[in-house]
């Protein structure tokens, strides 16, 4: 059990190093310092977590931390007992933190030192527990000794963890993420006197290198909201902050707003955070705007600004200023901000947007109760009224923000938009009077218009429709496009009455598919070697060189789906590949498409090329009408992601590295996830 409780209950390396550094709070220490030892020697390399706190006296060592599940922290907790130096309520109240440590490797030695006291040392070889039938057949030294590590006056605890657990390679970017995790533990916004968490690498390998620092990030937040959730009442302070390259151009804003809460609790009634035991919510939200034209603004490292949204951005929770794991890791989007972007893209917030502390008091907030794996609160109504407390708070953040991104982005934002087909019917309409073809043709446009407009209407109220309105539109594009270009070159009139009656029949069959669709089970090879078939010519006539991974052995999988909209999608990625590297100007143009099950362990088809890649995040090339094509739509991508979002899965934009691929495939690489086949 001790063994499970070590191995199980703690999710990863990262949080069993959280979970100690935790303890050194409660221990009323102002210094917590993790070192690495020898990172780059598998073999020899330890883990040391050390603090100044109060240290631990015989009693508590034998009584307390030996002892699994005991009630010491959650008795200081009802009793209301803070630490003497600090003022602090203690954060543990499982007893199975200390369980921490045996995540991280096999042999444990601890030396404390309480105030005018000698030194305990226990050493524990968690090996002997998986050969013991009993707790009383493993032997746990303990003992006493003059203070040879806490000398003079000193107070604190060490613990030095070696034999470290196989399963757990620490290569750069794991050190480095556990950097940025240590750092997160105390809030950026909050008592950042009082407790020091740090990570430290002996010898020092440089892997830390070019970490950014909290606070040079939040310096570059363009909104910024302030405020305070009590009760049934919200007050919040909000400002804009151009950067100094806006001066002159754009001028700063400032706002108070004081209102109720305008949701309800789990029970249908008006929330009221007085009803239960969650006391004052505060927030802090630095909200940015990765806007390309925005960010070439900036100054300072515009790279690693956004490398470090996209691994801490999110909103944070914490308790006395020292964070609640692991509301705001990737995740846990424990707000719905990715669900509720993709309805709103351009006014929600996502969470590489956003660096967001939410605080609340230890001892006020006690209705809201870790769970036993420390990630996140038990989901009571207490948790869910507060969820909808900070979501509210936020709302109201987005729609001030919203005012100032609209000039933001009307000055600097190279987003091109435009109504489809309404304004390409017009188009068509007039190049048809010039070549005194509107009597004829014309009763087939006003048909073609009406049947739209149906069908537009249909989609944008029916919630869950299986098809969206910009299916509809790209397909009905294309069509129209090609007519207007037949008008210009004067084709045959029998050509351009046989597009129109086709155009007419296509949103016949369009307005069909909106009422009714059907899934069947596919393999992937064959929905990839279907979409290659129907692009063969043109990637033919633009020299392009196609590698098909189910041909060079990938693996193949299953998956229950609409063939003809995932056909389709693949096809559409072939197409912005196509384009992309023609354009990239190179004799040498290269296309992948196979299978791959690195990305998140799912089944995945990925699509990629040697191009010059994608120069916009993830975020925004899934926006409906943005594009960076002169005649492009901006709705490709978004269609792929609605298609993925239909069939359970998402659109993915793997790094290099992130799957497996011939090293000549460079550039853009995209892919549809799907759910694994049940």
């Amino acid at each position: 059990m001790l063994l499970l409780l070590g191995d199980q209950l703690i999710r990863d390396a990262h949080l069993a190093v959280f979970e100690l550094v935790k303890n050194a709070y409660d221990a009323d220490a102002s210094v917590c310092t993790v070192t690495m030892r020898n990172i780059e020697d598998t073999k020899n390399t330890s883990i040391v977590v050390e603090d100044d706190g109060t240290g631990m006296d015989w009693e508590t060592v034998t009584g307390v931390w030996l002892e699994p599940g005991t009630d010491f922290r959650a008795g200081q907790r009802r009793s209301l007992t803070r630490s003497k130096k600090f003022r602090r309520f203690p954060l543990g109240e499982k007893g199975v933190g200390r369980f921490a440590v045996h995540k991280l490797g096999e042999y444990i030695k601890l030396i404390t030192r309480h105030a005018d006291d000698d030194e305990i040392v226990v050493k524990v070889d968690w090996g002997d527990f998986a050969s013991g039938r009993y707790l009383k057949d493993v032997p746990v030294a303990v003992s006493r000794r003059k203070p040879e590590h806490f000398k003079g006056r000193a107070t604190g605890t060490r613990i030095e963890v070696t034999r470290l657990r196989g399963n757990h390679e620490w290569t750069r970017g794991r050190v480095r993420d556990l950097a940025r995790s240590i750092t997160s533990i105390c809030s950026p916004f909050d008592r950042k006197e009082d407790f020091l968490a740090e990570l430290a690498l002996k010898p020092d390998p440089g892997w830390l290198e070019g970490l950014m620092d909290m606070t040079e990030v939040i310096d570059q937040a363009l909104f910024v909201a302030t405020g305070t959730v009590r009760g049934r009442t919200l007050t919040y302070e909000y400002s804009f902050r151009p950067l100094k390259a806006m001066y002159g151009t754009l001028r700063g804003r400032k706002t108070e707003a004081s209102c109720p809460l305008g949701c309800t609790d789990p029970k249908g009634k008006p929330l009221d955070l007085s009803r239960y035991r969650i006391g004052p919510v505060r927030f802090d939200f630095h909200v940015f705007d990765r806007e390309p034209a925005v960010l070439n603004l900036m100054t300072g490292d515009k790279a690693g600004l956004k490398k470090f949204l996209d691994v801490n951005g999110g909103i944070r929770v914490y308790r006395d200023g020292v964070r609640v794991y692991d509301f705001g890791e990737r995740g846990n989007d424990w707000l719905d901000l990715g669900g509720r972007r993709v309805n709103i893209p351009s006014v929600r917030i996502s969470n590489n947007q956003i660096v967001a502390a939410v605080s609340l008091d230890a001892a006020a907030s006690q209705d809201l109760v870790e769970k036993t794996n420390r990630e996140g609160f038990i989901e009571s109504e207490a948790y869910e009224a507060f969820r909808q407390a900070v979501l509210f708070a936020l709302i109201q953040v987005e729609a001030d923000r919203k005012i100032d991104k609209a000039r933001l982005h009307e000055q600097y934002s190279r987003t091109t938009v435009k109504e489809p087909v309404v304004e390409d019917l017009a188009e068509l309409r007039d190049e048809l009077k010039k070549r005194k073809l509107d009597k004829e043709l014309g009763k087939y446009l006003d048909r073609i218009e009406v049947q739209f407009a149906q069908v537009r209407d249909t989609l944008l109220t029916a919630a869950g429709s299986g098809l969206t309105l910009t299916t509809i539109i790209h397909e009905v594009e294309k069509i129209i496009k090609e007519l207007v270009k037949a008008v210009k070159q004067h084709a045959d009139r029998h050509r351009i009455a046989a597009l129109v009656t086709h155009l007419d029949t296509m949103v016949d069959g369009l307005a069909y598919l909106a009422r009714k669709s059907g899934t069947a089970p596919e393999k992937a090879s064959d929905l990839i070697h279907q979409a290659l078939f129907n692009t063969e010519y043109r990637l033919r006539a633009h020299g392009i060189k196609v590698t098909c991974g189910t041909d060079e052995g990938d693996r193949d999988f299953r998956v229950k789906c609409t063939r003809r909209l995932v056909v389709s999608t693949l096809m559409n990625m072939i197409d912005n590949a196509i384009h992309w590297l023609e354009n990239k100007g190179d004799k040498s143009k290269r296309l992948y498409i196979g299978t791959s099950y690195e990305y998140d362990d799912k089944p995945a088809i990925i699509v990629a090329d040697n191009g010059p890649g994608f120069a916009d995040p993830p975020e925004y090339l899934v926006q409906p009408f943005f594009t960076r094509r002169p005649d492009g739509m901006g709705l490709g991508l978004h269609i792929a992601n609605e298609v993925a979002r239909l069939h359970k899965g998402r659109l993915i934009f793997p790094e290099r590295g992130d799957v497996p691929l011939p090293k000549e495939f460079t550039g853009a690489v995209i892919g549809i996830e799907f759910p694994e086949p049940k």
